[in-house]
């Protein structure tokens, strides 16, 4: 397809269409919330893309109760290939606000610094992005200056739904049938916690990754460990070997970790100790923790850690109780995904076919597609182009989304052609 300029030219329209009118809305997901979706918000959304599924002749799509969208496209004349599924999430970080996102079409970028409307202190330029650079002469999307983009995953949205269009309008291109899952409150964490996995195909990819030709096969190994410290108050005046202040104990039990074992001074694959979380007074403190390296075993060790601190201090203070409660988030999808080294081998020809640069990249965070691995469906993660995401400053270049539509469209083809 990479020589049919008609085809391109429509892909790039529909897709920079969709996605200015799908950042508008304002999908941010909260951490608080105990519904399900997070945010009512999400369904304003849900509801957009369910009636534009419709309309392209998906069937059936289902909105179910959960804000998840179940959509199947039916495979081409002829061909006998498992069905294959495309993902993304419909929320957006909380991180910035995502009320009243007005997208900014800089065109004809110039390699210099890019401004903001709405906040003239705001500056984008390649020294924050070197990858700005690539994309000199063409297209640059970014938010007013006052809120997040949202690329994050509305690009991942509007490049599956402009694929479809694309399928709608040229009916010679040929695919599998397509199972297509969007996503609430992956943001928050939640995104595959409802979802319905036997609705899925023999294969996913989730379409939330960075830059141009990046496909992640790779994650973090993900816990959570909460520390909680109980002491024994008394008036401060008469306080001497009586009182134990869990406050003051949990912050030098913070301190007693390793310095630069940290987010701040951690890269590649390099694990960390990040605290989340601290509040509390003399009778009570909690630390909250989010444990992370790409070794499952190494990650363990940083728990072993907590623990003998946990021991010493309550050698050191007596009638200190100590708590820790330690949860897994999600585990390294590699696991999953170097069983199944075609889902990686395919994704790599399509981008190849498309012009693009294979780059495999370990992520370090978490997609929906981690879990999904340990669910029963192997989802490499696929780029969408955006870059700085959860910021004021994020972006996206239209070549960017181009491309991953193309690959998208040569994914689905390769697929097609298997036994």
């Amino acid at each position: 397809m990479s020589n049919n300029d008609h085809l391109i030219g429509f892909l790039r329209r529909d897709v920079v269409e969709r996605f200015c009118r799908y950042v508008r809305i304002n999908t941010a997901s909260c951490e608080e919330s105990k519904a399900s979706p997070s945010t009512p918000s999400q369904l304003e959304l849900a509801q957009m893309i369910k009636t534009e599924l419709q309309e392209l002749g998906l069937f059936p799509v289902t909105l179910d109760e959960y804000g998840y969208i179940y959509a199947t496209l039916p495979a081409s004349f002829g061909v006998t290939a498992a069905p294959l599924s495309l993902l993304a999430h419909m929320d957006t970080s909380p991180a910035e606000s995502g009320e009243n996102v007005s997208p900014v079409l800089h065109e004809n970028y110039t390699g210099g610094f890019i401004t903001f409307d709405d906040d003239p202190t705001l500056i984008l330029s390649p020294e924050d992005s070197p990858e700005l650079l690539l994309f000199k002469g063409e297209t640059i999307i970014t938010a007013s200056g006052k809120t997040l983009l949202g690329a994050d995953n509305k690009a991942g949205i509007a490049e599956i739904m402009s694929v479809l269009s694309v399928f709608s309008r040229f009916p010679e291109l040929c695919h599998p049938e397509l199972r297509i899952v969007f996503t609430p409150d992956e943001e928050v964490g939640r995104g595959t916690d409802h979802v319905a996995v036997h609705k899925f195909g023999h294969v996913g990819y989730t379409v939330d990754g960075g830059m141009v030709g990046e496909i992640e096969i790779e994650c973090f190994h993900a816990l959570r460990a909460v520390v909680e410290f109980r002491g024994i108050n008394a008036h401060p005046g008469y306080s001497k070997n009586r009182m134990i202040n869990a406050g003051q104990i949990a912050a030098r039990y913070a301190a007693s970790l390793p310095e630069f074992e940290v987010p701040e001074h951690t890269e590649g694959r390099e694990g960390f100790f990040h605290l989340a979380g601290l509040e509390g007074d003399e009778s009570r403190a909690t630390l909250k923790y989010i444990l992370r390296d790409f070794d499952a075993i190494a990650n363990q060790r940083r728990v072993e850690l907590l623990e003998r601190l946990k021991e010493a201090f309550s050698l050191r203070y007596p009638g200190l109780v100590i708590e820790i409660t330690v949860t897994e988030q999600y585990r390294n999808m590699s696991e999953i995904l170097m069983l199944h080294p075609d889902s990686i081998a395919l994704a790599e020809q399509a981008m190849t076919v498309s012009g693009v640069k294979p780059v495999r990249k370990s992520v370090r965070g978490g997609t929906d597609g981690a879990r999904l691995c340990f669910m029963g469906l192997p989802t490499p993660n696929l780029f969408t182009g955006g870059m700085l995401f959860h910021s004021r400053k994020e972006w996206i270049a239209v070549p960017a989304m181009q491309k991953a539509c193309e690959v998208l469209v040569n994914l689905c083809s390769l697929y097609a052609g298997r036994k």
